[in-house]
């Protein structure tokens, strides 16, 4: 990482200023108290994410949201423009939590395997959490009336963390390891393979045991490396 020098300059003494006619201006405060428009936008997306994990999207009201985060209303539609892209902002967020798992910068160290297996175990925790099937079942409920809300969810959610993740597979060619024609079809095939029926049975009741995934990953590496590694 390149260091940064900063280079301050020596305050001037008083006696000075009026001789050499040099204008002083006076640091800017800051009014105390007040939070800072990022802090503000992250207290809201928060409350809007838990708002709508919990209650659904036609059930949260931007009034909920603005108390939850403790802003005005105005603040809310300064920032988002109005509830749908509220609720874009919070499935970002969601997925922001994985996301940086397919990000080139960030690549896992390890064996092409290794990292792929790191995928696969994200992809599977990210999706078990409760509070994110329950989130997808309310949106599945919902999209029923209102078909923008799950076009909405798969935009901000779902296709980005796919577009994600063909990126990195296609960044893995790109160095020798995979030999991959589609990386979007690459992409879909491995996380179908890493879920399983697994992700069917959670959403019906059923709790796979931690063997049971650990088996699904492992052999969703073994298929996917077999199918696309590099000669």
């Amino acid at each position: 990482m390149n260091a940064v020098v900063h280079f301050v300059n020596s305050a001037i003494p008083g006696r000075f200023h009026k001789k050499l006619n040099i204008a002083v201006p006076k640091p800017e405060k800051r009014k105390a108290g007040r939070p800072s428009d990022a802090v503000k936008r992250e207290a809201i997306i928060a409350a809007a994410s838990d708002r709508f994990m919990h209650d659904g999207f036609a059930a949260t009201s931007i009034e909920q949201v603005a108390a939850d985060a403790g802003v005005s209303k105005v603040t809310i539609y300064n920032h988002f423009g109005d509830k749908r892209g509220l609720f874009t902002a919070a499935v970002e967020r969601e997925c922001e939590k994985m996301r940086g798992y397919f990000t080139i910068e960030e690549i896992p160290s390890g064996t092409i395997e290794e990292r792929l297996t790191t995928f696969g175990e994200a992809i599977f925790a990210f999706l078990s959490r409760p509070e994110m099937m329950q989130f997808e079942r309310r949106i599945a409920a919902e999209t029923e009336r209102d078909p923008a809300v799950g076009q909405a969810f798969l935009e901000a959610g779902p296709w980005r963390m796919k577009a994600g993740f063909s990126a990195w597979l296609a960044h893995a060619c790109a160095r020798g390891e995979l030999s991959i024609a589609d990386p979007d079809l690459a992409a879909e095939q491995f996380v179908s393979m890493a879920k399983g029926m697994g992700d069917l049975e959670r959403r019906f009741g059923a709790k796979p045991s931690e063997i049971e995934n650990n088996e699904r990953i492992a052999g969703a590496v073994r298929v996917f490396l077999a199918a696309y590694r590099a000669d």
